[in-house]
């Protein structure tokens, strides 16, 4: 669903299909998803929510591209892998008034029913993946932070965690898409819990490390920390496909 914007010049939306982009990240302690910033006005009163960056689709665009649009539109990012996961068509998904009173004022037409496509993309929180997101009103919130989000973001973003624990067991190595490229024993399990939502045993769980052929210990250790300085890992994936094979 869009920020409000004018629309002059823009092409015509689809009024009954929309994307919306789960955009999930790790910053070595918590897992966190980028939402943006809305506001509106209801009933007089002016209210203020978070929601996923998304918007109804235009009709000379495909669904790839207005996932991309969407996120280039609403935070700035570029050149991010997504991936579609599921489709989301319940008749609540627009049950608020407040919500499709907004998104009406937002795209200047009328809106009914909507069936909107989720996409998914993993990434590293970073510097670079951080510059300019404050201009558009966006910001990373712990899960455990999220509040109650627009329209039915919160359940895309339940379904989202579902699926990529499926899609990891499948493929590990998309877990690593979320580590910096040096990362400690500590980082790696603490992201395993946040994905699985257990806690793992931390001897167990370094035996496990130790059965990653792919997952390669370097010489490096941390420095300046109060604590005992961890060794650093990296993921090679090169072995990772070879073992694949």
């Amino acid at each position: 669903m869009p920020n409000s914007e004018n629309k002059q010049n823009k092409p015509l939306a689809n009024n009954h299909i929309s994307v919306d982009c789960v955009v999930m990240g790790f910053d070595g302690e918590q897992l966190k998803v980028l939402l943006v910033r809305r506001m509106g006005e209801e009933g007089g009163e002016v209210f203020h929510d978070m929601k996923l960056p998304g918007s109804l689709i235009y009709m000379d665009e495909d669904l790839d591209e207005a996932a991309a649009r969407v996120l280039n539109e609403l935070t700035g990012l570029k050149n991010v892998p997504l991936v579609q996961f599921k489709a989301f068509g319940s008749r609540d998904r627009t049950k608020d008034p407040k919500d499709i009173h907004w998104l009406e004022r937002a795209m200047q037409s009328k809106v009914e029913r909507i069936v909107t496509i989720a996409y998914l993309s993993l990434v590293k929180i970073d510097r670079a993946l951080n510059r300019g997101l404050e201009a558009y009103q966006a910001c990373w919130v712990a899960l455990e932070d999220i509040g109650d989000l627009a329209f039915d973001h919160n359940l895309i973003i339940k379904e989202a965690l579902g699926y990529i624990r499926q899609y990891t067991d499948a493929n590990p190595a998309a877990l690593f898409d979320l580590l910096p490229r040096k990362f400690t024993a500590s980082q790696l399990r603490t992201l395993y819990e946040l994905v699985y939502g257990k806690a793992v045993d931390v001897r167990n769980f370094h035996k496990k490390i130790a059965m990653m052929d792919y997952v390669i210990p370097l010489e490096e250790k941390q420095q300046g920390v109060a604590h005992r300085a961890a060794r650093f890992y990296r993921f090679d994936k090169k072995i990772y496909n070879r073992m694949r094979k």
